[in-house]
């Protein structure tokens, strides 16, 4: 655990947890055992998706909930930049599960955010801003590293759900080398595979870390190394890149940071969590042979 930071749960908070829906069905279609529907349609990501989620809310720890999925894997930052990720290279098979899952978080008593013109990443960014300041907690759980960048506020805090890890504002600097404020420019200069974001030849994490560490943003970086009051290895040849290459560092770091406008029209009373739905529950298990599932929730609605 990066800060060996526990979370506590009491029955007195309200708790607003946000779901990635597009990472939890890509964690368990590629890690989960594949699974077909009566049909022989691959299911196996939407089986894994419902009972990580029934889990959770079994928990008792969730009082208000909301999850976010990529409608459209493509999103305003494709235009901004050709070298964005796509949905290329996704299995038809998982694609196909997208809108089921949106169905079965729905009928699990789940608010559903589908983005199109955002990210999921960017509606649950959207969500945290708008509710924070009513609530005790929000739990963002995705492992996500531009996820990190709302963690200034105390109040935010993310989880791994595959490791069993939560992170804050300190866990950030400890894992990154730099505060939540300057996520977006670390990965501005290092990179962020996962998004099609390529950073600036030469810096890695830790030369980012300590210049970011020290300067805050990659603007306020001194465009001479003579002027760096931090040592890292190669600064003479980082300066350069840096200088010659900033409207590209600039471009990317716009790409990390992540919207809070993403329309999210509910209120938090919206967002309780209040049981699952059973008719619509039990048919979805029906349709897709989740006989298993059908007795797992914890809390039917109106019951």
């Amino acid at each position: 655990m990066p800060n060996g930071l526990r979370v506590v749960y009491r029955s007195d908070m309200t708790t607003l947890h946000l779901v990635d829906g597009t990472y939890e069905l890509f964690r368990n279609h590629f890690g989960a055992p594949p699974r077909e529907t009566p049909e022989g349609w691959e299911i196996g990501a939407v089986s894994g998706l419902m009972s990580s989620t029934l889990s959770l809310l079994a928990s008792g720890d969730v009082t208000h909930i909301g999850a976010a999925f990529d409608s459209v894997i493509e999103s305003f930052r494709n235009e901004m930049f050709d070298g964005y990720k796509t949905g290329e290279g996704t299995p038809p098979e998982l694609y196909a599960q997208f809108p089921v899952a949106e169905r079965a978080m729905v009928a699990m008593g789940i608010t559903v955010w589908s983005m199109i013109e955002f990210e999921a990443d960017d509606g649950m960014a959207s969500a945290a801003a708008k509710f924070v300041d009513e609530v005790d907690r929000v739990v963002i759980m995705s492992p996500d590293k531009d996820m990190t960048q709302l963690l200034s506020n105390p109040k935010i805090v993310t989880y791994d759900r595959r490791k069993g890890v939560f992170l804050d504002a300190d866990g950030t600097r400890e894992k990154f080398g730099v505060s939540p404020e300057s996520i977006p420019d670390y990965l501005g200069l290092v990179g962020d595979t996962s998004d099609g974001i390529p950073g600036l030849p030469g810096w890695g994490a830790k030369s980012a870390g300590s210049l970011l560490a020290r300067y805050g943003h990659l603007d306020s970086i001194p465009e001479s190394a003579d002027d760096w009051d931090v040592k890292v290895r190669s600064a003479e040849k980082l300066a350069e890149t840096l200088r010659t290459r900033m409207e590209d560092a600039l471009l990317y770091r716009q790409l990390a940071i992540l919207r809070t406008d993403a329309d999210i029209p509910q209120t938090l009373d919206d967002l309780e969590w209040k049981g699952v739905d059973r008719e619509p529950f039990e048919l979805l298990c029906d349709e897709l042979g989740f006989t298993g599932l059908k007795s797992r929730p914890s809390r039917w609605l109106n019951e």
